[in-house]
């Protein structure tokens, strides 16, 4: 007859959410190697917990050289896109349990940047790209006395551009920004999309003009890597086909 504290052991362990779990993780130290290397962790994780939960449990139990970049932990400040098992996903947003965790989950990169080390890419081209879109409210004239005042209806036209984070997971999602780094790329042309379609900015056609380039929203192949990429559901695809369409018309 089992005793209670051993039935309470093994109640324990039978009621026990974790499993194990192998993070294949593509490393890149220039202080070490040219060279990048995958490296496997085994770690004990509930697979409700997030593929961001997974990665601290190595940064601060296994190997405290892993580097990646997380802030918010919660979807808002876009900091953590990386790829995850191929596809281009906010770590703090993807649960073990809904990437098949029985084979090891590859976590490397997004593509398109220069890896500065494991995880974390140079952002600078990026942010280069959204700054030149200018993506301010312009306006003339002397400043207001009271709020500019907008309809719904206004405000709707652009409203599915305005949840961009900036994470960059669309743009380093796309063939041709991979293949040709001086393309604006989709975050640029999505956060441009959502000024010129602003019925109190009055720099519509400048940005159209900027987006006009060689570089620019022609470049784009409607492949729809970026709209699936994502994670905030934008309808990226959509708003570049608008602006496309704003160039041809003039109207917007």
């Amino acid at each position: 007859m089992a005793t209670p504290v051993l039935d309470k052991v093994e109640k324990d362990s039978a009621a026990s959410p974790y499993i194990t779990v192998t993070f294949r993780i593509r490393r890149f130290n220039p202080e070490v190697s040219d060279a990048a290397v995958w490296e496997d962790f085994q770690i004990e994780i509930d697979p409700k917990e997030r593929v961001l939960d997974g990665l601290h449990k190595i940064k601060w139990d296994l190997d405290g050289t892993l580097t990646f970049r997380r802030s918010c932990a919660h979807g808002i400040c876009g900091s953590d896109a990386m790829r995850i098992n191929g596809k281009n996903r906010l770590a703090c947003k993807t649960l073990i349990k809904d990437i098949n965790p029985e084979k090891p989950i590859t976590i490397e990169a997004i593509k398109g940047l220069t890896v500065m080390k494991d995880l974390v890419v140079d952002m600078e081209p990026f942010f280069q790209a959204y700054r030149d879109v200018m993506p301010f409210l312009v306006t003339k004239g002397n400043e207001p006395t009271r709020e500019r005042l907008q309809s719904a209806e206004d405000r709707e036209r652009f409203d599915d551009t305005t949840k961009c984070i900036l994470c960059a997971a669309c743009t380093s999602s796309c063939p041709v920004f991979w293949n040709d780094g001086q393309y604006f790329g989709p975050a640029a042309i999505v956060n441009a999309h959502r000024f010129i379609f602003d019925s109190r900015d009055e720099a519509g056609e400048q940005r159209l003009e900027i987006l006009n380039d060689k570089d620019g929203v022609w470049r784009c192949r409607t492949t729809f890597n970026c709209t699936d990429a994502c994670p905030r559901g934008i309808e990226v695809t959509k708003a570049i086909a608008e602006v496309k369409k704003a160039l041809i018309t003039r109207r917007f």
